[in-house]
């Protein structure tokens, strides 16, 4: 019971982003869903993981599509909720360090706007080589959560599959640094991406705002030395910036001017590691980075990238060490939350063929560009519900674990002292405890009559919750 008391006092924070409370209410009701659910087969699973009676379904999907849930407001709320609660937001050098990254979600749906055929690029054989879903880039930030680090995830957006006018040139990175911008973060940060984000429009964006990039660069790479000083006889025309051009791949040839340090690297121990650095000329921004080549006695060797020539090379591998996590993050948001698992068709639109790309929209009706766009805030509102119920899980786990082990009440294989509950064990706990928190009247009364109001008790999981 104390442990819904808990989230209900971290979710209340964000009814600013409602413009009614039977809104927010919705809101709540759809986040608690995604928390207990044991199932990921869409809105269909929220009402059978609360007991809710069967015209709640249409209830919810008129919710998802409603804008009085404003989605700016809500990720605003949200960022403003996790830097203010999670006690352990990780910090480099005083800054905290956001990581971002793009997924791709599977959807068979031809009636899906935004839907195309996508080419993923991983070498897990466990995935195929093209699918056809929604493209979408997501922001989190990094916490310490006792011994463990996490990626709580702050947005996440489609960025793919529909262009509204022939006039937008906008690409991914483009969309990745707005979707950074409007996270209003007042602060500066460290922003870690992978080779795809070292880009001059990425850069640029970021030191606009004062915020620098860390990030992998590719092996095929060149950078320039600063050209030398020169002497009291001047030439005629303008000084020379850049120098001898160099590979950057080459830094790793030399192993005798690389140095050897233990690995600053999460989760790793008496690995020894070499390292070399060099400031050079990065000719797509047309200033000074620091490129660290890393050679690991077991993962191989990678070339690191930083804006930041104040960052030690020990504390650039340090933090793109930790970008992995946003994967695990997102693991988290398909597996145990399902904050991907929607299935809302636009029963209007012209259905798509197997292998179309992008859908050009301008030479569509008016009326017609409004569904799609209202069809894919929809989306964007359960992404961003679904996130925000797997942070508040993050926050629980980080701030009251002892709480969540005394609630849990079952049994794993891999409980390890000093390491935070994960998502899962959270779920279960709040899951156990939920019929207690409805039959107490100290806290949430709203809250607890509209669900007493539209849970049905001649079902099974009704029953439970209400007996």
């Amino acid at each position: 019971m104390m442990l819904w008391r808990h989230w209900w006092r971290l979710a209340s924070q964000l009814h600013g982003a409602c413009s009614r409370t039977r809104t927010f209410l919705w809101m709540v009701i759809c986040m608690a869903g995604m928390t207990i659910r044991v199932e990921l087969l869409g809105v269909t699973s929220l009402v059978r993981a609360l007991g809710l009676k069967p015209a709640c379904y249409d209830r919810m999907l008129d919710f998802f599509h409603s804008p009085a849930l404003n989605i700016q407001k809500l990720t605003l709320a949200w960022r403003k909720l996790v830097f203010k609660h999670h006690p352990g937001i990780l910090r480099i050098g005083g800054r905290p360090v956001l990581v971002g990254d793009g997924i791709k979600v599977a959807k068979s749906g031809r009636k899906m706007p935004a839907v195309k055929k996508l080419h993923q690029q991983s070498e897990s054989n466990t995935k195929p080589e093209y699918i056809f879903g929604h493209s979408c880039q997501a922001v989190a930030v990094l916490a310490q959560a006792l011994f463990s680090v996490v990626a709580i995830p702050l947005t996440c957006r489609i960025h793919e599959g529909v262009v509204f006018s022939n006039r937008d040139r906008r690409t991914l990175l483009d969309k990745m640094i707005a979707l950074v911008d409007s996270l209003d973060i007042s602060e500066s940060f460290y922003f870690v991406a992978d080779a795809y984000y070292a880009s001059g429009k990425i850069v640029r964006g970021l030191l606009d705002k004062g915020n620098q990039l860390v990030t992998r660069v590719k092996r095929n790479a060149v950078a320039y030395w600063p050209a030398p000083a020169q002497g009291a006889l001047r030439h005629r025309g303008r000084p020379k910036t850049y120098g001898k051009k160099i590979k950057v791949v080459s830094l790793l040839k030399d192993q005798s001017a690389m140095t050897e340090a233990a690995s600053p690297i999460y989760g790793e121990k008496n690995v020894v590691l070499q390292f070399r650095t060099a400031d050079l000329l990065w000719r797509p921004v047309g200033i000074l980075v620091r490129f660290v080549a890393v050679i690991h006695p077991q993962r191989g060797s990678i070339l690191l990238m930083s804006t930041d020539q104040n960052l030690s090379p020990l504390q650039i591998i340090q933090i793109y060490g930790l970008r992995f996590k946003i994967e695990v993050s997102f693991k988290q948001a398909l597996r145990v939350v399902g904050a991907y698992a929607y299935h809302f068709w636009m029963a209007a639109m012209t259905p798509l063929r197997r292998k179309s790309g992008n859908q050009h929209l301008h030479r569509k009706p008016a009326n017609y560009r409004d569904g799609v766009r209202r069809k894919i805030a929809a989306y964007h509102r359960h992404i961003q519900l679904g996130l925000i119920a797997q942070g508040l899980l993050q926050i629980l786990s980080a701030t009251v674990p002892q709480l969540v082990w005394s609630s849990f009440g079952s049994w794993l294989r891999t409980i390890r002292p000093g390491l935070a509950p994960s998502e899962l064990v959270v779920a279960i706990s709040l899951r156990n405890t939920l019929p207690e928190f409805l039959a107490d009247t100290a806290d949430a009364e709203n809250l607890k009559k509209f669900m007493q109001k539209n849970i049905d008790p001649a079902r099974a999981e009704g029953f439970r919750l209400i007996s």
